[in-house]
């Protein structure tokens, strides 16, 4: 069995990722910060099983573990990239948790003031392996 809490995914639609803007309540970390498709494991539900439920949850969109074509351990979670086309955009459907959400450049969001610190990191840290 996987030791993990959570799973997260960097989602390319295109050139640019899914961001998500967090509630504002104060019982959650980050409230109000920008923040990624994933969240927490359920049962004993895999990494690949959590984040792709997840994505699905917040986002709408079906994806499936062909799709992932990175994975790298952050503290007690793991995260993901997948890469969808453009048109992927149109099938976006927002679910109940968070404030909305939008595309945005990668870099845009590893340095964008309220992008959740450790997550901006792992998007850096993606994009310095695939595109070196």
């Amino acid at each position: 069995m996987q030791d993990f809490g959570g799973a997260k995914l960097i989602l390319f639609i295109g050139e640019r990722i899914v961001v998500l803007r967090r509630d504002e309540r104060p019982d959650i970390p980050w409230p109000g910060r920008l923040d990624l498709p994933g969240g927490g494991r359920e049962g004993n539900e895999t990494s690949e099983a959590c984040v792709l439920r997840e994505t699905f949850e917040e986002i709408g969109l079906v994806l499936n573990t062909r799709d992932l074509v990175w994975r790298d351990q952050f503290e007690r979670g793991v995260f993901f990239a997948a890469h969808l086309p453009t048109e992927a955009e149109a099938d976006i459907e927002f679910g109940s948790e968070g404030q909305g959400w939008s595309l945005m450049d990668p870099l845009g969001y590893a340095q964008h003031p309220e992008a959740i610190p450790h997550f901006a990191s792992m998007v850096r840290r993606y994009l310095g392996q695939r595109f070196g």
